[in-house]
C-alpha cells in the first residue's frame, strides 16, 4: 500500500526550501531528514531510508537546504542551514501527532543538525549518517567541540572506509561525548556506505540503515 506523502515548501529567510513528509497516520516517531552536501533530498540514498522508516510505522520529513533549489552548487553557510532545520523540524512537529520527532542526516545534514541543537534547537536525539569529522587527508581540523555537552541521544553510523572519520578516529569523540551517544560501524562502507563489490543499489544502501536506526528509536522511545 503506497505511503500517504506530502509535499510543501519551506521558507527559510525569505528563501524556498523544498520538503515531503510522508508515513503512516499514526506513526510511533518522526525523523527529519536531512542531505549531504552533494545532492538534495531526492537522492535514491535518502530515499531508501525514508522509505525504509515508513514501511516500520515511523514517519519521515526530508527536506532540501535553500542552495539545492536555488540551483547553487556549495552548500549553505551555517545560519541559513541551521535556521533550515529549525523550519524543517517544527514543520515535523506541526505533523507528528505528538510522537518524538528526531533528527537524521547525511554528513553535511547531520553536523548543521548537530550545530542547531548546539545553539538551542530542540529534539528527540541525533542521528548521523556519517558524520564527517574532519575533511578527508586532514585529521588535525576536526569537526567536534560542538558536541561535547550534548546530552540528548546520539546515533553516529559510520562505514570503516570513511575518509571523513576512520576507525580510530570517532570512537574517543564518542567515548568523550558519554553514555548518551553510540557509534555503530558499517564494515567496508564508504561515505555512502557503498561496500566494495556489493550488488546492492544505493537505496538499499540507505534502506539498510533504518535497522539500527529503528532499534535505537525503540531503546530510546
Amino acid at each position: 500500500m503506497p505511503v500517504p506523502a506530502e509535499s510543501f515548501t519551506l521558507a527559510v529567510d525569505g528563501a524556498p526550501a523544498s520538503a515531503i513528509h510522508s508515513g503512516p497516520d499514526h506513526p510511533s516517531a518522526t525523523v527529519v531528514i536531512a542531505h549531504g552536501a552533494g545532492a538534495g533530498m531526492g537522492h535514491p540514498f535518502i530515499g531508501g531510508f525514508a522509505e525504509a522508516l515508513n514501511s516500520s510505522g515511523v514517519a519521515t520529513l526530508r527536506f532540501n537546504f535553500p542552495y539545492i533549489d536555488a540551483g547553487k552548487k556549495f552548500p549553505d553557510r551555517p545560519p541559513v542551514a541551521i535556521a533550515a532545520w529549525r523550519a524543517a523540524l517544527a514543520a515535523a512537529t506541526e505533523r507528528a501527532g505528538g510522537a518524538p520527532v528526531w533528527a537524521a542526516g547525511k554528513s553535511f545534514g547531520g553536523r548543521m543538525a548537530s550545530m542547531a541543537v548546539e545553539q538551542g534547537m530542540e529534539t528527540a536525539g541525533l542521528i548521523f549518517l556519517g558524520y564527517p569529522l574532519h575533511a578527508p587527508g586532514k585529521p588535525q581540523k576536526p569537526r567536534d567541540a560542538h558536541l561535547y555537552g550534548l546530552e540528548l541521544p546520539l546515533l553516529f553510523l559510520q562505514g570503516t572506509r570513511d575518509p571523513f572519520a576512520l576507525p580510530g578516529e570517532l570512537e574517543p569523540v564518542v567515548e568523550r561525548i558519554g553514555p548518551n551517544a553510540e557509534l555503530v560501524w558499517t564494515e567496508g562502507g564508504d561515505h555512502s556506505f557503498k561496500v566494495a563489490y556489493s550488488r546492492r543499489g544505493i537505496e538499499q544502501d540507505g534502506a539498510l540503515l533504518a535497522g539500527p536506526v529503528l532499534e535505537f528509536l525503540r531503546r530510546h522511545g
